[in-house]
């Protein structure tokens, strides 16, 4: 069993290379993106409360809730935590002895090794397939829900929203470039199933992808990414992303060099666990949300 939800929000940082690159990305959703950290302030934040009493019984039924083990809660933070570490597990070990608080960019460099355009493409879709399915799970609706996603998607706010932000820049613009949508699915639609067994952040999150085997999990992966292009299409267009726009705003947070930008892509999926930092976020917020309605 993993830790308690309380003591995972109570324990995000409030600070470091994450939450860093995460602020950089405020100018794609002004606003949107409050580092909210602590469950009774989550608590208090969400629904406005301050009747302690009221605050500790909206936390035991989240508690309770998210406990559960019929409910689609912890399958969510599973989801959220292993694509992080699956799509940066390569470089994670040479950086491992090397993290501080703040990182030299170029002191990494030499145990780098950017991914292969084909790798990140296929970790681009797989991740965006995360979402989907992780927010089936929070909603308690069939995984393969994918008209259900694409109708919240244009809802989405808060964490949410900096969490596809994130894909779209870090996962997206950053390691593919400006065409990365149709990289991405040109790459998923040109895999076959034994490639996708062998992608390390597949193997990761492979258990709750629908499809019953990898067959039918690639075409879920493809159709997903499919129906999901014009959201992304619109979300870049909309906000007039570039790679350089995004790699100028976070090189005002986070130390990195700019003229290294395959290595950037491998330094971010190291180094920025964005998935199960704001996930823990958006899962704390439903918790408390469903909680106060059954209250």
């Amino acid at each position: 069993m993993s830790k308690p939800i309380f003591e995972l929000v109570d324990e995000l940082p409030t600070g470091g290379i994450t939450v860093m690159a995460l602020r950089s990305l405020d100018f794609v959703v002004p606003g949107q993106w409050q580092n909210l950290v602590g469950f009774n302030h989550t608590i208090q934040t969400v629904t406005g409360e301050t009747d302690e009493s009221l605050i500790q019984q909206i936390g035991e039924r989240a508690v309770h809730l998210y406990n559960d083990k019929s409910q689609g809660y912890q399958r969510a933070l599973w989801l959220y935590q292993t694509v992080d570490s699956a799509s940066g597990a390569l470089g994670a070990a040479a950086m491992a002895n090397k993290v501080g608080q703040d990182i030299s960019f170029l002191g990494f460099l030499g145990n780098l090794t950017p991914k292969p355009e084909k790798a990140q493409s296929i970790d681009l879709c797989i991740k965006l397939v995360v979402e989907l399915v992780a927010f089936c799970q929070i909603n308690g609706i069939p995984g393969d829900s994918i008209g259900d996603f694409l109708a919240a998607l244009g809802d989405y706010s808060g964490e949410s929203l900096m969490r596809m932000a994130a894909l779209v820049c870090f996962d997206g613009l950053i390691p593919l470039g400006p065409d990365f949508i149709l990289k991405g699915l040109s790459t998923i639609q040109g895999t076959s199933p034994a490639e996708l067994e062998h992608n390390q952040t597949f193997q990761g999150v492979r258990d709750l992808i629908p499809g019953g085997n990898a067959a039918g999990q690639l075409g879920f992966i493809t159709q997903s990414f499919d129906s999901v292009k014009g959201w992304m299409g619109d979300f870049v267009a909309s906000r007039g992303l570039t790679p350089e726009t995004v790699v100028d705003h976070l090189t005002q947070f986070v130390e990195i060099s700019k003229d290294k930008l395959d290595y950037l892509g491998a330094f971010m999926d190291i180094a920025v666990k964005y998935y199960s930092h704001t996930g823990t976020q958006t899962l704390a917020r439903r918790l408390i949300e469903r909680a106060v309605a059954e209250l």
